[in-house]
């Protein structure tokens, strides 16, 4: 019989790690990071702002050389000084960074933090639950089998998160009259950027390949017009 007992503790264990980890994440960036100060992005962003019908869109800049964005738990949004960079060299347009942050805005909007903390929680359970079962069957091997199948759920699940806040920024975007191409340039452009070759299979990666959500942002782009 299934032990309900250790699958609460992962379930609770769970829990208090992912508010640990967005405590250090958050109390990190408030230590690295400072209010975005750029003429022409904040043109872009205050037309965002128009459009969610807000004062204000707080950006800020986290001073890594990585090319990143980030929606933090608290829903705050962050602009790698990686990414500011190569703004400012020119290899980025000021409309591929608004695409960035609309992005990020996405996962706010949408609770992706709240969402990612349950999903988190249920597959360490589920981990929990399929090691004991598959290692009654396969001694030695069970709790890595339901490790690999728990990696590959998570994966699943974050790329569904980026289509979700890609569709957000295609719409954001459209509704504050700035450039849906520029979202997709920046895609076109962003392996390049990032150093990524893209020679992982797309299930074991948490992001979508470029080439597909590009195609998923001209398909909505072509229904919203």
């Amino acid at each position: 019989m299934l032990q309900l007992g250790p699958i609460l503790l992962a379930l609770i264990y769970a829990l208090v790690m992912f508010r640990f980890s967005a405590w250090r994440l958050n109390r990190q960036l408030d230590q690295t990071s400072s209010r975005l100060q750029d003429a022409e992005l904040q043109a872009q962003i205050d037309k965002m702002a128009g459009a969610m019908q807000v004062r204000d869109i707080p950006v800020y800049v986290q001073d890594i050389p990585t090319i990143n964005g980030l929606a933090a738990p608290d829903g705050r949004v962050f602009i790698t000084q990686g990414f500011i960079d190569k703004y400012k060299m020119g290899e980025v347009s000021a409309g591929e960074m608004a695409s960035v942050i609309a992005h990020e805005l996405g996962h706010v909007a949408l609770g992706h933090s709240r969402k990612r903390m349950i999903d988190f929680s249920g597959q360490n359970a589920m981990r929990v639950a399929l090691g004991s079962i598959l290692s009654r069957f396969l001694p030695g091997i069970g709790g890595i089998i339901a490790n690999g199948v728990g990696s590959l759920l998570m994966a699943k699940l974050s790329r569904s998160d980026e289509f979700e806040a890609d569709a957000y920024a295609t719409a954001l975007l459209m509704q504050s009259g700035l450039s849906v191409e520029a979202q997709m340039s920046l895609f076109e452009k962003l392996d390049k950027l990032t150093g990524n070759a893209g020679l992982s299979p797309a299930w074991l990666l948490s992001h979508p390949k470029a080439q597909d959500r590009i195609a998923a942002i001209k398909s909505n782009y072509a229904k919203w017009q």
